[in-house]
This record gives structure tokens, C-alpha cells and sequence, in this order.
């Protein structure tokens, strides 16, 4: 699925060419959830960046799919983030004047494609949270706007999800909800998952643990004791709106 071989990237910033990755090879295989770790400056979000086809190694070469990324152009790129990946973020990245339902089917308005409220409420569906599909993001709380992030990511079907500490607003009880249903969305609709986190406890919920330090891979080992929440345990959380 993802496949970087020897890839560096560098910024020049003033007098000075910043290493921000120092030939780094990785691989994610399909159907994966892989946790990215590291302090800030280590390489994170510029692996995640690369990864998600909003940049390019200046050297090396970054694989999605079989495809070249460094090859492609700007449309084609383009095309790729729209259809294959989904973002989820830390601050949730809500239009505040739309409507959960709204800020959902946005993706799918800007490319044209059809029946979009309809798609648009089954993403939400997946996420239970379709009975806040009219509420503002002011009207929801922190869970639940993720939650509506997630389902915006999923809208369009991607093979990959990538989250940029994706409970790193949230109180513990909401961070573990969020990390069931990607581990819900892992297992039953095969997506591959990338979280970039912080904290140890939310690295434990994935099936590896790569971390990164002056942008290089230090680490990159399986989780021998995986956390896993049941499918029921979500679905009480949702039934009950404990979110």
C-alpha cells in the first residue's frame, strides 16, 4: 500500500537546508493500522505529509499503490487525496456555519458527484452519530465533532485514513471512543490506518509502533499487547451518547 524507499526531504529556510527526513524506508501493508511517534521536530508531519500526497520527497522515491508519487502532477495528485486518502484532525476542521451533515457532503460538492446528501448520511451513520446530522459544530461536543471529522474522511470510500492526533482535544473516556471506531473501520472495512500521537496509551491501540526521531525511524516494532475494544462497548457508548 505504502511504500517509501530512501526518501529525504529538505526545506531551506533562510541561509540554512533543513534535513526534515534522512533517508527513510518504510512500508505499510494493506489493511494496517500503524502508529507514528516521535517529539516535535522528529519528521512526523512531514512523513505524513509526504504520505498523504500534500508534498514530495526531495529525494527517493514515495510508492502509493505501485504508483510513483514523485511522478505524478498536480492534478493527478489532487485526484489521489480526493479518492484514496482521508484526513482526520486534531482540531476537527469544521466549517462552523455548516450543519454536521453539511461539513460531511462538502468533499463530495466540490467534485461533483451525485446523491450527496445521501452518501453523506451514511458516512455519519457509520460513525453513529446521523441523530446530529442538523447540529452546528458549536451545538456538538469535542467527540462528536471528531466523530463528524471522521465521517467527512470516509465520505468518499478512501483505502487510507491518515489522523494527526486525532484525541488530542479529547478527555480519555472520548480518546478511547475515537480509537475504537478507527479500530471498528480497520477491521471491518479493511482502511488502512496511520495515527500520529504523542501518547504511548493511543499508540497501544495500533498493530505497530514506528517512531522517528531528527527525521529518521529509530523504532519500528510490532505492539506485542495490543488494546482492542469491542465492536459492543462503541456501539453502548454511541446508544447511550456518552460522547
Amino acid at each position: 500500500m505504502i511504500s517509501l524507499q530512501n526518501v529525504t526531504k529538505t526545506y531551506q529556510i533562510g541561509p540554512s537546508l533543513i534535513k526534515a527526513l534522512d533517508n527513510v524506508n518504510l512500508s505499510i501493508e494493506v489493511g494496517e493500522m500503524v502508529a507514528v511517534m516521535g517529539p516535535s521536530g522528529s519528521g512526523k508531519s512531514t512523513l505524513m505529509n509526504i504520505v498523504g500526497c500534500l508534498d514530495v520527497p526531495t529525494a527517493g522515491t514515495y510508492s502509493l499503490k505501485d504508483r510513483k508519487v514523485e511522478e505524478l502532477s498536480e492534478n493527478e495528485l489532487a485526484d489521489i487525496r480526493g479518492t484514496n486518502i482521508g484526513f482526520i484532525f486534531q482540531t476537527y476542521n469544521l466549517l462552523p456555519r455548516l450543519t454536521a451533515l453539511a461539513n460531511v457532503e462538502l468533499p463530495l460538492l466540490y467534485d461533483g458527484s451525485k446523491n450527496t446528501k445521501a452518501r453523506a448520511l451514511e458516512a455519519l451513520e457509520k460513525v453513529g452519530i446521523e441523530d446530529r446530522k442538523n447540529h452546528k459544530p458549536s451545538e456538538l461536543s469535542g467527540g462528536q465533532q471528531q466523530r463528524v471529522g471522521i465521517a467527512r474522511a470516509l465520505v468518499k470510500n478512501p483505502s487510507i485514513i491518515l489522523a494527526d492526533e486525532p484525541t488530542g482535544n479529547l478527555d480519555s473516556k472520548t480518546g478511547v471512543e475515537i480509537m475504537a471506531l478507527l479500530q471498528q473501520l480497520n477491521k471491518n472495512s479493511k482502511i488502512t490506518v496511520v495515527v500520529v500521537t504523542h501518547e504511548e496509551e493511543i499508540a497501544n491501540y495500533n498493530d505497530r509502533v514506528i517512531t522517528f526521531r531528527d527525521g529518521s525511524i529509530v523504532s519500528d516494532k510490532p505492539v506485542s499487547d495490543k488494546t482492542v475494544i469491542s465492536d459492543q462497548y462503541l456501539s453502548d457508548r454511541i446508544a447511550n451518547n456518552e460522547n
